[in-house]
C-alpha cells in the first residue's frame, strides 16, 4: 500500500510539474521569452504580412553600414537613388532558405535596386556557404551582436527573420514583409516604388 502512496504522491508532483510548465509557457509571450527578439536571435516565423506606407507617412532616411563576409564594408549611403530591398536571414532558417531563389531572381534581374542582406546568427563560414549554394548575388552585413537590426528596428518594427524591407530612392521606408516574402509580393512592392519616380 504504501508503494501505491508514493507513487501516487510522484504522479501528482509530475503532473503539477508540467502544468506549471504550461501555465508559465502560455503566459510568456514572444516577447518575453526573447523568442520575438531578432535582436537576441530568437527565431519567430512570421505570417508574410505586408505593410506599405503612402510617401507623406514614411520614416527614415535610413542608412545602413557594416561589414559583409568577405571583409569589405558596405553603406547604403552609396546607393542613393536607388530602391534598396532589406532582407534579414541566418542559413539555418527555413523560411530564409526558402525565398533565397526569390531575392536572388530580383536582385539579378531588376535595374536601380540595390540588394543588402542583414545576418543575425551566423560565422563566415556558415554565411558563405549559404551564399555558395544559392549564388546569392548582393552582399550580407554580419550582425550577430544587433546593432544593425536595432538601429533599422528604431525606424520600421522587425519581429521576426526573415524580414524584408523596401527603401525608396531616398532611403525611407516603403514597405515590410513580416516573414518569408513570396517573389510576386515583393515584385510588385519594388515596381511601386520604381514607379513612384518615373
Amino acid at each position: 500500500m504504501r508503494g501505491k502512496t508514493v507513487k501516487a504522491v510522484q504522479w501528482v508532483v509530475v503532473v503539477g510539474i508540467v502544468l506549471g510548465l504550461v501555465a508559465s509557457l502560455a503566459a510568456c509571450s514572444p516577447e518575453d521569452s526573447g523568442a520575438g527578439d531578432v535582436v537576441g536571435q530568437g527565431y519567430v516565423s512570421g505570417d508574410g504580412s505586408v505593410q506599405t506606407y503612402d510617401v507623406g507617412e514614411r520614416k527614415g532616411p535610413v542608412a545602413i553600414t557594416g561589414t559583409d563576409f568577405e571583409g569589405n564594408d558596405v553603406d547604403t549611403a552609396g546607393w542613393a537613388g536607388d530602391v534598396v530591398v532589406v532582407n534579414t536571414w541566418y542559413a539555418s532558417c527555413a523560411p530564409c532558405r526558402a525565398e533565397a531563389p526569390d531575392l536572388v531572381g530580383l536582385a539579378e534581374s531588376k535595374d536601380g535596386v540595390q540588394f543588402l542582406g542583414i545576418n543575425t546568427e551566423d560565422d563566415a563560414g556558415a554565411a558563405q556557404a549559404f551564399e555558395r549554394t544559392f549564388e546569392v548575388p548582393y552582399p550580407s552585413i554580419e550582425d550577430r551582436t544587433g546593432k544593425v537590426i536595432a538601429g533599422l528596428s528604431g525606424v520600421v518594427p522587425l519581429q521576426a527573420v526573415p524580414s524584408t524591407v523596401v527603401l525608396d530612392q531616398e532611403g525611407n521606408v516603403a514597405a515590410r514583409v513580416i516573414g518569408q516574402v513570396e517573389g510576386s509580393t515583393l515584385e510588385a512592392l519594388i515596381d511601386e516604388v520604381l514607379a513612384e519616380a518615373a
